[in-house]
């Protein structure tokens, strides 16, 4: 308001406020002198005629300026008046700048989590969206260290705060190493947590992952990005994205992980209606020989509309090189999920033939077999996915996991484990071994 009334405001001090001739007249000492009048053949009550027509004639003057001045000085408030808006009739404005005038900034007063990221929204860090798997209220059973429902398996987690704070502090430490490189964080929550409804999980000594992957992500540090997948794992949680006799993800559960990380990088997402799907049927997973009953899977995974080579390092120092991310030949059975990168093998190197893959873009993802089916999603992106399983990387490389990323170019990182690694102080170990 101030600066507004500074601006629209009128100088009545520019104004004339003089006295105007009447008042001066009147103010002034009387000159005609103790002899004015009494001057011979002067009657006083007899009119000079010439005198009055002179008086008429400076009356018509002034009442004529003081109507002028009258007039001048409506106008004037008039003026005024319309300045501070009170004119009935606005003066016309271009289309431009009253389209600015109109325009409404919206000023968001939602909190931001550890990553810029409104907390309502599904990449946030600190919201997590509960997962609503329909439930026909069915019982399940405990199978030791399984539970099983529906005739599938489902995977019990131990994990606490303390095991999350471990993770937590491993990927911030080996994150100081990597100067230069962006680095993110991907923790996967197994089907326990976004399939089995909650009336089960009481019954359950199953710990929430939910908590468990917050708890890290809020205690990352040196510049680690976490990637909040729960969610969008959580939005589909009635699609076939974990298998009923496996403790992996399904290739979709997997590509809607691959979208949180592609949205958190603000990098465009493989469209799978692109792609080609394939289908593996009978798949009998690690369940199998826990619990009798279990359903068999499909595994589905998506043949790219872009060629992709492929290049694996062995731990006795060979190499084979390959025309796909998947080995398309793999039959039904046990081994179905080493359809994914050929399973897991110390070094695999992906080089991407996608017109969406940025040049010069090169990340190296470090991961346990939940990677599999998500590596591939990558070259959609990125120039070259460079793929260390963390338990044998150094056995088929001479050199530690800094050292690889600086001699081949490595822009980006992305730690990716599923939940029960990332708790497990085992895997930790075998982490940080890659940068011994």
């Amino acid at each position: 308001m101030e600066n507004r009334n500074r601006d629209d405001y009128f100088n009545f001090d520019a104004f004339d406020e003089s006295i105007d001739s009447r008042d001066y007249r009147r103010r002034q000492p009387d000159r005609r002198g103790a002899g004015y009048g009494s001057r011979p053949g002067y009657d006083r009550r007899r009119p000079n005629r010439r005198r009055n027509r002179t008086r008429m004639r400076n009356r018509a003057i002034i009442i004529g300026g003081a109507l002028l001045i009258l007039i001048l000085l409506i106008v004037l408030l008039s003026l005024m008046f319309r300045g501070c808006g009170g004119s009935e009739t606005p003066a016309a404005v271009s289309t431009d700048i009253k389209a600015k005038q109109e325009t409404t900034v919206e000023v968001t007063t939602q909190p931001l989590d550890a990553n810029g990221i409104p907390s309502d929204s599904p990449l946030s860090i600190t919201n997590f969206i509960k997962p609503n798997p329909t439930d026909d209220n069915s019982e399940g059973y405990d199978a030791g260290v399984i539970y099983v429902w529906n005739k599938t398996g489902f995977e019990l987690f131990g994990g606490s705060e303390n095991s999350a704070l471990a993770y937590a502090e491993t990927v911030s430490t080996l994150a100081s190493k990597l100067s230069g490189m962006n680095v993110y964080s991907l923790m996967v929550p197994n089907h326990t947590e976004i399939g089995l409804p909650e009336r089960l999980k009481a019954q359950t000594s199953t710990n929430s992952q939910a908590e468990n992957i917050k708890t890290a992500y809020a205690a990352m540090k040196n510049g680690v990005k976490p990637v909040n997948a729960y969610n969008y794992l959580a939005e589909h949680c009635n699609e076939y994205i974990y298998f009923k006799s496996d403790h992996h993800w399904t290739g979709l559960g997997a590509y809607y992980a691959y979208k949180a990380f592609a949205d958190t990088l603000g990098m465009p997402a493989l469209d799978l209606s692109t792609c080609t799907e394939q289908t593996i049927p009978d798949f009998t997973g690690t369940f199998m020989s826990l619990a009798d009953g279990l359903d068999t899977d499909e595994v589905h995974y998506w043949q790219f509309p872009y060629d992709v080579s492929m290049q694996i390092s062995y731990s006795d120092g060979t190499t084979e090189d390959y025309d796909s991310p998947y080995f398309d030949d793999e039959a039904s059975g046990t081994l179905s999920y080493g359809v994914f990168i050929y399973g897991d093998n110390p070094l695999t190197v992906l080089k991407s033939g996608s017109d969406n893959a940025e040049s010069g873009r090169k990340i190296a993802v470090i991961k346990e077999s939940y990677g599999n089916a998500f590596v591939p999603y990558l070259t959609n992106n990125f120039e070259e996915v460079h793929i260390m399983d963390m338990r044998t990387f150094r056995e088929a490389s001479n050199v530690d996991f800094k050292l690889y990323c600086q001699q081949n170019g490595i822009t980006d990182v992305l730690f990716l484990n599923g939940i029960m690694s990332a708790n497990t102080p085992l895997q930790l170990d075998s982490i940080t071994a890659m940068f011994d």
